[in-house]
């Protein structure tokens, strides 16, 4: 219905169809053929018609005909005489759906429904009518498919309750069960019709207020049901058993990772009583127990790396290292935090096992320490150099000014502490307080400061970095660089620290362009910055800044000095950095000892092995690729290379097991590797090996 109001739609406003057009006599032919594509349209009408309103012709795909000849000699209805149907083509506003009746058409009955659409629809004041002829059996025919083999019958009412088409399938069709029919609402419905007992569907459509009705017997509608239960059964059951099937067999396919876990854990774990463990899973749960018990003792060694790391470094850019960090609980654990870096030091040197034993309980009692009436925690390393240490301290977040009260007393309970439990009254440099992690490198250099300039400071034996004296002035005329600024600065050289060292220049350079100086005053100060650069260099014996002394001393601005000043600092901390590394001269050694030891570590990597031995990733590369002759990597691959073989040639166990076992994880890539370089994939490489040994015992 809804694609023939679109027809008429189309109609009203086709030009090829106005009055004008069908009404002459040069373009009818045009209109007439017009109309014929719009029947073509729909397969569901027989015919179709053309009115406007007072006129004797009524226009089709025909041609055009008398109205008395069309609704009387072509198609004869027998409840729908002229009178009638003259009126309802000139007077109907509104859509018009007649009940199928048996119409004469040339002297033969057929049941055709009359649809009646006024144009321009929803008109109040119509000019024509399209007039659509549908055979009853058509429609019908859509109605038969859908019921399929059921026996039942098929109803559409209209909005007024009449029947404007019905499929009789052994139901009478009286008016008393067609008006129950009609008026039943939407939905399922049980009913009695002709002592048999039926199910009736009902529903009503919401666009032309039609009702559908479909009646069939009860015993075919649950029988269809019960086909489907039993259908859905089947179904059921096959899939179950399909997922039985697939479940075990993808059970056994992922017990395959389990037992490569199970014989990994074998290899690296020989502490196990394989008597006391039930099953693959208590295997692994043991295993990663052990592990976690590992890792627990570890947790300290792993917590100094990290501090010295800090203190030499900052806080790293490496999301690895500041998961470490984290995991280490060095950042404060409850909110916001401060850190301030403390060193200690004693005047008089202990020496043999005394010396010994202190160090090993001063490590203990500072190593990780709370005091919880501060809210405050303590972690220290021993530093390189004699008898010193080197703390962290983490503290709440608290004002300014509070931070020196809140420090002086963490300070005095340390002290008390360490000479309480050692007799020892230290040297303690605090360095400032930041608020981030990332500072406590500056915070340690400070430290360093304030600890060898103690002299200079306030008296006793705590001397903080902000107490330094420095030359205060009141005018541009006598100002000069403050005198804390120049020992930070010498004690980051001394360190090594170039970053702290850039930065504090940095800032000496600002300071000196925010006063306005007269020209001599500005040479001295910058003359004597750079004598305290070179002074420096003297002290550490850094003898290449004296070759280019001249062109240090050549500066015609301020930007210019910093540069040639920076560039001194990268030469002096350099330096530093090759004399630390020549003081410890077996330190590759150690360190290739150390890859040897722990080649089939599946874990090993050059940022670990750096991090253990507290060298930067850079210099490890570089010094490990002098030494050896290759990087760290090729390396690892040839140590594991080496024992591949050695197990291929002396023993029977299997290739797998023997990859394993020098921590390689991915057998297809070393074997793919491994014939890369060989030119043998591991297996015929046995194979070529024991027909050598063969035959080389048969000659002997």
């Amino acid at each position: 219905m809804s694609e023939l109001q679109e027809i008429a739609n189309k109609i009203a406003y086709d030009q090829h169809l106005t009055p004008y057009m069908v009404r002459n006599p040069y373009y009818s032919l045009e209109a007439i053929n017009t109309l014929a594509s719009y029947k073509a349209n729909s397969s569901i009408i027989e015919d179709l018609f053309l009115y406007y309103h007072d006129d004797n012709i009524i226009y089709s795909y025909r041609g055009l005909s008398d109205l008395d000849v069309v609704f009387g000699d072509m198609y004869h209805y027998e409840n729908w005489n002229k009178e009638a149907i003259f009126r309802d083509l000139n007077e109907s506003t509104q859509p018009i759906m007649r009940p199928a009746e048996n119409v004469t058409v040339n002297s033969r009955k057929e049941p055709l429904l009359t649809f009646l659409v006024p144009i321009k629809p929803n008109d109040p004041f119509p000019t024509g009518t399209v007039v659509y002829l549908m055979s009853e059996a058509k429609l019908m025919g859509v109605m038969d498919s859908i019921l399929s083999d059921f026996s039942g019958s098929s109803y559409i009412f209209n909005q007024d309750g009449e029947v404007l088409t019905s499929n009789n399938r052994g139901v009478s069709s009286n008016k008393e069960v067609l008006s129950t029919l009609s008026s039943l609402e939407p939905g399922i419905h049980s009913m009695d019709l002709d002592g048999e007992q039926h199910s009736v569907v009902s529903v009503k459509s919401t666009w032309n207020n039609w009702t559908y009705v479909i009646t069939m017997p009860s015993y075919q509608f649950f029988s269809r049901v019960a086909h489907i239960q039993t259908l859905i059964f089947m179904v059921f059951c096959i899939a179950v058993l399909t997922g039985i099937v697939a479940a075990m067999f993808l059970a056994k396919r992922q017990y395959h990772p389990i037992r490569d876990l199970i014989e990994f854990t074998k290899l690296k774990s020989t502490d196990i009583d394989t008597s006391k463990t039930r099953n693959e899973w208590d295997w692994i749960k043991q295993t990663i127990h052990n592990y976690s018990t590992t890792i627990d003792t570890q947790e300290p060694f792993v917590r100094n790396q990290c501090l010295l790391l800090l203190f030499r470094h900052g806080k790293p850019d490496d999301p690895e290292i500041e998961h470490m960090i984290a995991n280490a609980g060095l950042e404060y654990p409850h909110g916001p935090g401060q850190y301030f870096s403390v060193k200690l030091a004693w005047d008089e040197p202990l020496e043999g096992d005394e010396s010994r034993k202190v160090r090993h309980h001063m490590q203990e009692l500072l190593g990780e320490l709370e005091l919880p009436e501060l809210n405050t925690y303590v972690y220290g390393v021993e530093f390189s150099s004699t008898d010193q240490f080197a703390l962290m301290v983490s503290m709440p977040a608290v004002d300014d000014a509070y931070i020196q009260t809140q420090m002086e007393q963490i300070i005095d309970t340390i002290q008390m502490m360490v000479t309480d439990n050692f007799q020892i009254i230290p040297y303690i440099g605090v360095g400032t307080v930041y608020r981030d992690l990332a500072g406590i490198n500056q915070s340690f250099i400070e430290a360093a400061t304030a600890m060898e300039n103690r002299m200079v400071g306030s008296s006793g034996r705590v001397t903080y970095f902000e107490h330094l004296s420095e030359i205060t002035l009141s005018t541009a005329e006598t100002f000069w660089i403050p005198k804390k600024s120049i020992l930070k600065l010498e004690q980051s050289l001394k360190q090594g620290n170039e970053s702290v060292a850039d930065q504090m220049i940095s800032s000496i350079i600002d300071t000196i362009k925010d006063e306005s100086l007269p020209i001599s005053l500005l040479r001295c100060i910058s003359f004597d910055l750079l004598n305290s650069l070179i002074r420096t260099a003297a002290e550490l014996g850094v003898n290449e800044v004296f070759t280019n002394i001249t062109s240090y001393s050549n500066f015609e601005t301020l930007g210019e000095l910093e540069s040639k000043l920076t560039s001194m600092t990268a030469l002096i901390c350099q330096q530093v950095q090759l004399n630390t590394e020549t003081e410890q001269p077996s330190l590759i050694d150690n360190i290739v000892a150390y890859v040897d030891l722990k080649y089939a570590d599946y874990t090993l990597s050059l940022e670990h092995v750096a991090l253990k031995y507290s060298v930067s990733l850079s210099y490890l590369s570089r010094s490990f690729k002098e030494k050896m002759g290759c990087n760290f990597s090729q390396y690892i691959w040839h140590r594991r290379m080496e024992e591949v073989i050695r197990l291929l040639v002396n023993t029977d166990a299997p290739l797998k097991e023997i990859i394993e076992s020098v921590g390689y994880l991915d057998a297809p890539n070393f074997i793919r590797k491994f014939k890369k370089e060989t030119g043998y994939t591991p297996g015929q490489y046995r194979k070529l090996k024991a027909a050598e040994i063969s035959a080389s015992q048969e000659n002997e």
